[in-house]
């Protein structure tokens, strides 16, 4: 049976494998499956701000998915908890970066990596959508309606960077040089967040044609300086983006005020005019942050304070083992 074949008539493989878990292909996917990760206790601290906030806007239930790599022992810990005072999932995802693909020796680097390029073999064959959120991220709206979002045959859907702060045109990058002429008209495209169908990522070998690229490009050492979104739009050509909605991403460095009305997303990311710290930009720019924090300090103390059983009863995430594709480990 081919792997990659582009007809949906029979179903193919990933159907078949799917069905093994008792899902029928046709059905819409009921629960939100959200994919972040962070370093540090500073942007651990903005990832459960960011998961509040995600909660509050949907009546979905809602799965969280972290790449267990990165995470610190203290929020291994307080998640059980969480999980249980609000009423969510979560699972702890790892995967092995292949012997044979070009290693990253940054930290930061690494992790952006982990963002983009293994998205085909992170998450079990029977999630439909993955939706990828930034830890510095706050949510005003129900992430559903960008699950359900008609991707139009891309494999994924990103939102692209604000241009109405006009003050900002001399740092907008894209607009001249390689990436003017290589878009081509095209938007480029922020990875702060993004919608992935897996079930066509997967068909089309999006995968593997990202690590090929990759591979051909970050042994020179100028090459994808934001490795995490330089990679999806150099290769926009080749593996299709969906550009989503310009309200799903606002951003103050890039956005002008007035867009902020309807941003249903507000997103911490830095200015390089004014070099302000991510935390006092917060609470700067969005107001309901420190409710949110508040919110989390409060179960810190009832767990500190022993309010809270010690085990909390809910299920334990399955620590998902190092997943091996074989066809990318030859």
């Amino acid at each position: 049976m081919d792997l990659l074949s582009e007809d949906d008539a029979n179903g193919g493989i990933w159907n078949s494998i799917a069905s093994s878990f008792g899902r029928n292909e046709d059905e819409p996917e009921q629960k939100l499956n959200i994919f972040s990760l962070a370093s540090g206790h500073l942007y651990e601290r903005f990832l459960r701000i960011m998961m509040l906030s995600v909660l509050k806007h949907t009546k979905t239930p809602v799965k969280f998915w972290f790449l267990k790599n990165y995470l610190s022992p203290q929020i291994k810990d307080f998640l059980p908890y969480m999980a249980k005072e609000y009423g969510f999932e979560y699972e702890l995802i790892q995967y092995k970066w292949p012997r044979w693909l070009h290693q990253q020796t940054e930290k930061q680097r690494t992790i952006w990596g982990y963002k983009i390029l293994f998205l085909d073999v992170l998450f079990p064959l029977d999630v439909k959508k993955i939706i990828f959120v930034d830890a510095d991220q706050v949510v005003r709206a129900d992430l559903r309606e960008l699950q359900q979002l008609d991707l139009g045959g891309a494999p994924y859907g990103y939102a692209p960077f604000c241009d109405s702060r006009k003050e900002m045109d001399g740092f907008r990058f894209w607009r001249q040089g390689y990436w003017r002429n290589h878009l081509q008209g095209k938007k480029y495209h922020i990875s702060a967040l993004y919608v992935v169908d897996l079930k066509r990522f997967r068909r089309i070998a999006a995968g593997d044609r990202l690590r090929g690229q990759y591979q051909a490009l970050s042994q020179d050492p100028n090459s994808l300086s934001n490795l995490d979104q330089d990679l999806p739009n150099n290769m926009v050509h080749q593996v299709a983006i969906k550009t989503l909605p310009q309200e799903w991403l606002w951003c103050e460095t890039w956005c002008d005020d007035k867009s902020k009305e309807t941003a249903k997303t507000i997103d911490l990311c830095n200015n390089p005019m004014t070099k302000e710290a991510k935390l006092s930009a917060a609470v700067r720019i969005v107001p309901e942050w420190r409710d949110y924090d508040n919110d989390i300090r409060v179960l810190h103390k009832k767990i500190d304070s022993g309010l809270l059983d010690d085990d909390p009863s809910v299920e334990s995430p399955s620590d998902t083992p190092h997943r091996t594709d074989p066809h990318i480990e030859l």
